[in-house]
C-alpha cells in the first residue's frame, strides 16, 4: 500500500474526488501501512498489541488523491484518534467514520483542515516527534529507581504538584515502564511511557516530570535516559513527543541521542455532529454506493 497516489490525477475539470473506505481488521495489512513511517506511527503500532488491538477500530481509504488511514482507540485515559496519509483521503474517511463525540487527536500538520470539517479542535499544539535507537543512544549515569503500581500515590502527588489533578491508576504504571529519582525519601522526578510494544519493537516515552524546585539539575534527562535504556533492550525504535519551543527539553533529549523525526499536531477534538446522525446517513449512502467496490464509496468536492 503506497501512502500517496497521484495527487494531480483528474484535478482538471473534476467536480468530486472519489474514495473507497474499508474497515481493516488484518494486523499485517495495518502494520504494512504504519511501517512506512515508524517514528510518526509508533503510538498506532503499539495499539496492535494483544489486549489493545481489541479496543481499536481501523479504517483505510483509497482514491483519486492517494490513501489514508485513521485509528479510533479507547484506553484507560480516554478516547484517541490517529490519522496518517493523504489529507483528502483522511477527510473522506472521517466524513463517514468520525469516531466518538470526544477524542484526543494526533495528526499530521496537513490534516488539520480535514479534521476541522468533522471536529471542533481545542488546545491545538504543534509538537516535535523525536526518535532514538541503539546506535544513536548516549545514556547518562544517575541513580534512578524503578517504579510500579505500588508507587501510584507518590506519582499522582508528583504530577499534581503543579496544580493540575492526576488520575493515574496502578494498572497504567504496571503496563508501562517508569523510573524515578528520590531526594530525602521523596519522589521528585519521573519518566515513563505511553506505549510499550514488545511485539512491534516500538515504545513511546512520556509522562516526564520534575518537581519545580528540583528542575535544572538534570533529573529529567537522567530518568528519561534510564527509561530509554530499559526500552532499547527489547525495542528497536523509541520515540517521544515534545513542544519544539521547549528548548531545554529538546536539548536534554538531544544529549541522549534523540533526533527530530517529524512534526505533528495534538488537539482535543469534539465532533461537530454530536448525535452522529449526519455521519450515519452519509455512511449508509456510501455503503450502498460502494457495494461493487467492496467498501463504502465516498465523494468529496475539491477544496
Amino acid at each position: 500500500m503506497a501512502e500517496h497516489g497521484l495527487p494531480w490525477r483528474g484535478r482538471l475539470g473534476r467536480q468530486t474526488y472519489d474514495y473507497v473506505v474499508t474497515r481493516l481488521e488484518d494486523r499485517k495489512r495495518i502494520r504494512d501501512f504504519l511501517r512506512q513511517r515508524v517514528e510518526y506511527s509508533a503510538y498506532a503500532l503499539g495499539q496492535l498489541e494483544p489486549g489493545l488491538f481489541e479496543r481499536t477500530q481501523w479504517f483505510y481509504a483509497r482514491g483519486d488523491t492517494g490513501t489514508g488511514l485513521v485509528l479510533h482507540s479507547r484506553g484507560g485515559l480516554g478516547e484517541a484518534m490517529f490519522s496518517m496519509g493523504d489529507p483528502d483521503a483522511v477527510a473522506a474517511l472521517l466524513s463517514i467514520e468520525p469516531g466518538p463525540s470526544h477524542t484526543y487527536a494526533t495528526c499530521e500538520p496537513g490534516h488539520t483542515p480535514a479534521l476541522q470539517t468533522v471536529y471542533r479542535l481545542a488546545s491545538q499544539q504543534p509538537m516535535m516527534r523525536m526518535h532514538v535507537n541503539r546506535a544513536l543512544f548516549r545514556p547518562v549515569d544517575e541513580n534512578t529507581i524503578g517504579l510500579n503500581g505500588f508507587d501510584i500515590r507518590r506519582l499522582n502527588g508528583l504530577y499534581a504538584s503543579d496544580g493540575a489533578p492526576s488520575y493515574y491508576v496502578p494498572e497504567h504504571i504496571d503496563a508501562g515502564l517508569y523510573r524515578g529519582i528520590f531526594v530525602e525519601g521523596r519522589l521528585v522526578s519521573v519518566a515513563g511511557t505511553h506505549v510499550v510494544s514488545r511485539h512491534e519493537g516500538v515504545a513511546v516515552v512520556g509522562n516526564v516530570f520534575t518537581q519545580r524546585q528540583h528542575r535544572g539539575k538534570g533529573y529529567a534527562t537522567a530518568t528519561t535516559s534510564a527509561v530509554t535504556a530499559a526500552l532499547l533492550q527489547f525495542c528497536d525504535d523509541v520515540v517521544l513527543t515534545v513542544d519544539p519551543d521547549n528548548r531545554p527539553a529538546v536539548r536534554a533529549y538531544e544529549k541522549l541521542g534523540y533526533r527530530e523525526a517529524c512534526r505533528l499536531v495534538e488537539a482535543s477534538a469534539t465532533r461537530r455532529d454530536p448525535t452522529g446522525l449526519a455521519a450515519g446517513f452519509r455512511r449508509v449512502r456510501a455503503t450502498v454506493r460502494g457495494r461493487r467496490y467492496g467498501g463504502s464509496f465516498v465523494s468529496l468536492r475539491p477544496s
